[in-house]
């Protein structure tokens, strides 16, 4: 049997968790994909699959070579859309996932001007404070903001983005500022959950222990904006969320000098969706937009 077909009924039985569901996903018959599987471990001298009346799993073997498998697939399919038309217009589907604000007020826009350029161009974004599994999830395009964790995937940065802590004017007329870090341990704090969830704080000059925790903590960046705001206390947020408010003068910057180094923001992607002109364009998109945003 084909190895390529092999490989794609593989990958299909272990993304849908059966033959049956891999056949139906792959328009085959269910004694073809398992003859394929067979195949396909006798060819490798070991088993991919456990099998039982109820579910099918991946064996440890199965699960490691999935990645590589996935790969394979995903780089031919990268070639042949590279070779069939590198320099084409944008077309079909865009998949982005974003940071839920970011993605509002930076990756939304651009996303609607390529649109509107071409009209064969469509996209789907999912704005999401946690990052995803690329791979997995069939991303065309993820945006990370911070340190990036070492992968295979390709990575270009684009802008980069401040940590800023802010109260608002009347919080501060009833407090006063810090006029040092230490002296955060005798303010209101507002905190968050999820990845920006922290004990420590980190500054240029060093790292402080948030004690005692924020008597405030949410879920959400629009929640804690409108804590700070409503001066519940000061919030630790990142410069794109703040610039509104702040030039608004609903917020005012806290610690300036103290500021720690910017964290980068990085377009992620397989190292076989470069060529697409989807892509390309996205990232020379984002590229412009961060210029004109005082992000780059």
């Amino acid at each position: 049997m084909d190895r390529l077909l092999t490989l794609e009924m593989f990958v299909a039985v272990a993304s849908e968790g059966g033959f049956a569901a891999a056949a139906r996903k792959l328009g085959s018959s269910p004694p073809a994909v398992t003859r394929g599987i067979a195949a396909l471990e006798a060819r490798l001298g070991t088993v991919l699959f456990h099998r039982s009346t109820r579910a099918v799993a991946l064996t440890d073997a199965g699960a490691a070579f999935l990645a590589q498998a996935r790969r394979i697939l995903a780089d031919l399919a990268g070639a042949e859309r590279e070779l069939r038309g590198a320099a084409a217009e944008p077309s079909g589907q865009l998949y982005i996932t974003a940071p839920v604000m970011f993605g509002r007020l930076h990756v939304l826009p651009v996303v609607g001007e390529l649109m509107a350029q071409y009209g064969g161009l469509a996209a789907r974004m999912m704005l999401i404070d946690r990052n995803v599994r690329i791979v997995e999830e069939g991303i065309d395009v993820a945006v990370r903001i911070g340190a990036l964790a070492d992968s295979g995937l390709k990575a270009v940065r684009v802008g980069r983005v401040r940590q800023m802590l802010v109260a608002s004017p009347a919080y501060l007329a009833r407090r006063g500022a810090p006029a040092t870090i230490a002296d955060l341990a005798g303010h209101e704090l507002i905190g968050a959950t999820g990845p920006r969830a922290a004990g420590e704080w980190q500054f240029a000059t060093q790292r402080w222990r948030v004690e005692p925790r924020p008597r405030l903590t949410l879920s959400t960046v629009d929640s804690m904006l409108a804590a700070a705001e409503a001066g519940y206390g000061i919030a630790n947020l990142l410069s794109y969320q703040l610039a509104e408010a702040v030039d608004a003068g609903r917020l005012v910057s806290l610690l300036a000098d103290e500021q720690p180094p910017p964290l980068p923001v990085h377009l992620l992607f397989e190292p076989s969706r470069a060529g697409l002109p989807s892509v390309r364009q996205f990232v020379d998109a984002m590229k412009a937009r961060m210029r004109m945003a005082g992000l780059a």
